[in-house]
């Protein structure tokens, strides 16, 4: 559930970033948000976050988060966002065409990616960044997820659960703060990663040391769509 990884030669996050300008990719949840973070501090040149919705524009693609909510919290990082609307099929080739039209309009170099262990991941981000001759940067990558959510959550760092998988969690878990009372519920069920790493649940991050203030918002209804519950944030 929570292994401690060997980083070694696996962690592909460099503490030296040589100024490096590179893109973040950007769901409005807490991995990509600890990575983004740790990217900036190391001194990367972060040229946008890049936030995927789904082809009519209505909602990110991975947290089911509305379009608005989350382009409300990027500009309150104060780095540039930009949102991009991704076909159903065909997803691969409008990412690559994508990032190679940043390279040559804002010589980016590399790519922030939020992922820990999966590697199913790391394996598509290898291939892609390899075929874009592009630097895949991945801070968090092959930590171990109770240090990353302390690190999280020491860092000053405010969530809430905005989505669950039915099979782990249900609806009554949605909206809770992600704390270290959570953290040691989790502990005690056994059976839920602490970053949620395996779909259990996804976050939406309105405050903490990357923004400049808190992100407002309010809380809608709970939604029960394939498989997954998923609270409405305004």
């Amino acid at each position: 559930m929570n292994p401690v990884r060997n980083s070694g030669s696996k962690r592909l996050c460099s503490k030296i970033s040589n100024g490096m300008k590179v893109i973040s990719l950007w769901s409005g949840g807490k991995d990509c948000c600890l990575a983004c973070y740790r990217a900036k501090t190391q001194g990367y040149d972060i040229v946008s976050l890049l936030n995927f919705t789904t082809p009519l524009e209505e909602s990110s693609l991975s947290h089911g988060l509305s379009a608005r909510v989350i382009d409300r919290q990027a500009k309150m990082t104060e780095i540039p966002s930009f949102q991009k609307a991704m076909p159903k099929e065909g997803y691969r080739d409008e990412f690559k065409s994508l990032i190679e039209e940043w390279k040559r309009t804002k010589g980016i170099a590399g790519i922030i990616f939020g992922d820990i262990y999966l590697e199913g991941h790391k394996e598509w981000i290898d291939s892609v960044c390899r075929e874009l001759q592009v630097t895949p940067v991945m801070p968090i990558w092959a930590r171990d997820t109770t240090g990353l959510m302390n690190e999280f959550i020491s860092l000053g760092f405010k969530s809430i659960i905005v989505a669950t998988r039915v099979d782990k969690l249900g609806k009554e878990w949605l909206g809770r703060e992600i704390d270290a009372n959570l953290m040691k519920e989790f502990e005690g069920m056994g059976n839920i990663d602490p970053c949620g790493e395996n779909g259990e649940f996804h976050t939406f991050v309105y405050d903490g040391p990357l923004f400049k203030e808190k992100v407002k918002f309010s809380k809608g209804n709970k939604i029960l769509r394939r498989g997954r519950w998923f609270l409405e944030v305004m």
